[in-house]
């Protein structure tokens, strides 16, 4: 009987001490702005939200507050809400630590107390748009056309989006869970012969996936038994064929297959459409690897890491790991003009065969273009040290200047800064 008395007395104290704690945050659709001694009961407190490590000094954290601020309503009033706070990172240093932020400003979503880095839009709608992902059904029914487009609209263009056609929710809900953070599922219930043109076939079960942002899409007739459904979603996460940019950067790193990558001059040229028009057909029959492309016009100095510049014959073909190494096929370094499609094949076949050079890449791999080797902070570190040295330096040798060198890792330090803030995503800016 004492027994039953203590568990229910520690119950009741268990009880009002979460109560306590999330009365003293009030969702009433405004910022919070929270401290050292309140930031993780907050992350406690609520099932969702966005925190933003700011610094007062910093221009995009200034530029970026009134965009929270008028999404916060917005967000409270979701059936799951999510709440917007905001912490001076600059001033709490120890948090700022705890949750390695190392530039300004810098946003994480905590899902019931589990960080994510925030990576999407910052203006207030889009935002709002993009973090409706979190809080949506895992799978959602559709049940005419309309509502397929309305789904559509409200899903965006930064989450890929499956959609099952003659497919039960219990068929695609393990993945729909899983994949959660990454991606949109639904399954439509009803639909029209309308639909079916449109979005490109001809028989159900059919799943569907749409990459609405590269105007993308591809088409699965099963099996759909766990392994072959499962190898599908998680190869389609990306697009059949990925554009090189800062957020497809982001999405590679999680994914472990070698990169088929395509240098050309200009991306956006006539010729390189069409040439990207067969590296998704060569993609469709090699869902072992990923298919890549990026212009020396868009990205010269991505591009340059792998000896490929306005000098270079183009279009180049690599078979990338994704960190340090690359690898040539001997006979197929570049394409011509003539029938493409066969030296793509040729191309592959070769790099199957092992008719390959290996090389090594110039500069940052994919982790150093993703994630700056060294911080904002970490150059204050390096430029205090550097300080100090010379202090030390001129301490030691009062009739010797300093030396050329001490002043050459300072300029070090400042152009490594400049450099790498250039490979930034975007998210880190100041």
């Amino acid at each position: 009987m004492r027994l039953l008395l203590s568990v229910t007395l520690l119950l009741c104290i268990a009880g009002v001490g979460v109560s306590s704690t999330a009365e003293q945050f009030k969702v009433d659709g405004k910022v919070l702005e929270l401290d050292d001694s309140n930031l993780d009961a907050a992350i406690s407190a609520f099932d969702y939200i966005l925190v933003d490590f700011y610094a007062p000094w910093c221009g995009h954290c200034k530029r970026l507050a009134p965009q929270l601020d008028e999404a916060a309503p917005v967000l409270a009033e979701l059936k799951k809400p999510i709440v917007i706070a905001k912490i001076n990172a600059d001033k709490f240093t120890g948090l700022a630590t705890k949750y390695e932020i190392d530039g300004f400003p810098t946003l994480k979503l905590f899902i019931h107390g589990v960080p994510i880095e925030y990576y999407g839009p910052r203006k207030a709608d889009l935002l709002v748009k993009y973090l409706k992902k979190f809080v949506a059904p895992d799978v959602s029914i559709l049940d005419s056309d309309a509502a397929i487009s309305d789904f559509l609209e409200a899903a965006g263009k930064y989450f890929p989006i499956y959609i099952g056609f003659g497919l039960n929710e219990t068929i695609i809900s393990d993945p729909a869970v899983k994949y959660k953070k990454k991606a949109w599922f639904a399954v439509a219930k009803d639909f029209s012969e309308d639909v079916m043109v449109l979005y490109d076939f001809d028989k159900v079960p059919a799943l569907v996936i749409l990459h609405q942002t590269y105007n993308q899409k591809s088409v699965f007739y099963g099996p759909f038994e766990d392994d072959f459904l499962a190898d599908f979603i998680k190869q389609n996460l990306l697009p059949p064929v990925v554009p090189i940019n800062d957020e497809t950067l982001k999405l590679l790193k999680d994914d472990e297959r070698k990169i088929v990558l395509t240098i050309m001059e200009d991306m956006v040229e006539e010729k390189s459409q069409k040439l990207i028009h067969l590296l998704k057909a060569a993609a469709s029959a090699n869902c072992d690897l990923v298919f890549a492309y990026v212009g020396v016009k868009q990205w010269e100095d991505f591009a340059d890491t792998f000896e490929a510049n306005k000098k270079t014959k183009l279009p180049k073909m690599i078979v990338w790991d994704g960190n340090e190494e690359y690898h040539l096929v001997i006979g197929s370094e570049s394409l011509n003009d003539e029938d493409q499609g066969s030296q793509i094949s040729r191309f592959l076949e070769g790099y199957r065969e092992g008719r390959t050079e290996q090389k090594r890449v110039k500069g940052p791999s994919l982790m150093g273009f993703i994630n700056s080797l060294i911080g904002i902070r970490s150059i204050y570190i390096i430029v205090f040290l550097v300080a100090v040295l010379m202090l030390i330096r001129s301490l030691g040798n009062d009739e010797e200047p300093p030396r050329v060198g001490i002043r050459n890792q300072v300029d070090h330090a400042r152009s490594f800064e400049v450099e790498t803030s250039e490979h930034r995503s975007g998210e880190k800016e100041d």
